[in-house]
């Protein structure tokens, strides 16, 4: 949409059809105080060709991943994205659309989306996949508040210190003003114990949520976790990472009744951050309460195969009172970046990607358990991620001095774990190599000698 600024005159004949006499009575009801009551410190209006310049300089002050080594982790991750994704995802059809209301209208929209579905029922195991959700965190959320629907008599949830903790965050955020107990079992080893589990979970608890890998990149005993949960009635919820289903069991074969993910591992780039990818699948028995939107795929008059958006439960919908949940954005445009890589990896390509991230990520766990200012926090086994505790404590200057060297070098732990400040989340995607790992390892040695001069 091209941007064309108001005239004098324009101006003049909305306020005319408002029945106002200026501007500054448009404005009357601000308060005075909170009125820009100053003229704008603006500089001189600069030409295009000028202007190109100075907002190019601008944004080459931006410090992003893609001018470092990325071992970043704990829920957003540097994988390797086809170019057919950014290809057919920067198609016009695609790219410039707005979300499928009507159907008639938008049949390659719910294409890509039903293929969507497809390919997330067939990599979880699952039986029925929304489009999508906002990021993994809200999914996680609309998890649970579907098993608190399936089962409204139930009014606990039993999770765990290792599940993201900005999932819980929002969890608790959805769950603040309804009388529901949220249970969070303590990790100090990483993982869960089944036992503590066991005596959290009873007859009132509509779910259980765990996550595999979890936070920490440790693997939950989750086999245990889903038989206590069924042994009590209550459904098991488990938050996954979708790369590490090329080598780890799906959950459908676990006893998953409800899956949760971020989707951003799949063809999506860090972005800063966002937006992400929300993924959210479950069994068939459930899927009157799966949030959000399902496209379909049925026939029309002349008998051709065609789509459609079905059991539309939103509230834009249906009446408010009967919709399962307010969720009206389904991240459609990064749902179909991951179908391309999806169907780009397949199977093979999948398990690859998994492979190397455990090799890489334990070749690289090892080589800094190997210095002495370094220690592997948890003994339980890994995917991509670990823990390693910096001896000496100076965890921020670490990571300053990797950012000088170049390395986005990990995560600190300390913001949501106090126990754990002195540690730090390394992960390692397929797109690492020896030379990159063995250079990080370096540059925390040369800092270690640097602390050590300044001490000194």
């Amino acid at each position: 949409m091209s941007y064309v600024l108001n005239t004098a005159q324009d101006r003049q004949e909305m306020l005319q059809i408002l029945g106002l006499d200026s501007i500054d009575e448009l404005f009357a009801m601000i308060p005075a105080d909170v009125r820009l009551g100053r003229p704008l410190d603006l500089p001189p209006a600069l030409g295009e060709l000028e202007l190109t310049a100075h907002l190019s300089s601008l944004a080459g002050k931006n410090d992003s991943a893609a001018s470092k080594v990325c071992f970043l982790g704990g829920g957003s991750y540097d994988h390797f994205i086809p170019a057919v994704v950014d290809h057919v995802a920067s198609r016009s059809e695609f790219y410039t659309s707005y979300t499928p209301y009507q159907a008639e209208v938008s049949q390659g929209n719910l294409q890509a989306i039903f293929e969507y579905q497809t390919l997330i029922t067939q990599l979880t195991g699952m039986e029925v996949s929304n489009a999508s959700m906002y990021d993994g965190a809200s999914a996680a959320a609309e998890a649970v508040m579907m098993a608190l629907a399936v089962s409204p008599e139930r009014r606990r949830v039993v999770t765990a210190s290792s599940v993201h903790p900005e999932y819980r965050e929002v969890i608790e955020t959805y769950l603040a003003h309804q009388e529901v107990e949220l249970v969070t079992i303590p990790t100090p080893d990483g993982i869960a114990s089944p036992e503590d589990v066991a005596a959290m979970v009873d007859q009132n608890t509509a779910c259980v949520l765990v996550q595999q890998p979890n936070f920490f990149g440790c693997l939950e005993e989750v086999r245990r976790w889903a038989d206590i949960a069924h042994d009590h009635g209550s459904l098991f919820v488990t938050a996954v990472d979708p790369i590490s289903l090329g080598l780890l069991p799906r959950p459908s074969t676990y006893g998953a009744d409800i899956v949760v993910a971020e989707g951003q591992s799949l063809g999506n780039p860090l972005a800063y951050g966002g937006p992400y990818l929300g993924i959210l699948a479950c069994r068939e028995a459930f899927m009157r309460r799966l949030p959000g939107r399902l496209a379909g795929q049925t026939v029309d008059q002349r008998n051709q195969r065609c789509w459609t958006l079905t059991l539309q439960t939103r509230e834009q919908h249906i009446r408010r009172e009967k919709a399962t949940s307010n969720i009206c954005t389904n991240q459609g445009l990064l749902a179909l970046r991951a179908s391309v890589c999806l169907a780009a990896l397949g199977p093979r390509g999948m398990r690859q990607a998994a492979e190397l991230s455990v090799r890489k990520a334990s070749y690289a766990r090892d080589k800094l358990a190997g210095n002495s200012r370094f220690t592997r926090l948890f003994d339980a086994p890994t995917f991509k991620e670990f823990v390693i505790r910096d001896t000496s404590g100076q965890v921020d200057e670490l990571l300053a001095h990797g950012l000088e060297c170049g390395y986005l070098a990990g995560v600190p732990l300390g913001k949501w774990y106090p126990d754990f400040a002195d540690c730090l989340l390394v992960a390692v995607t397929e797109k690492r190599t020896r030379a990159e790992i063995d250079g990080l390892v370096d540059c925390f040695v040369n800092s270690e000698q640097r602390t050590e001069v300044v001490h000194a």
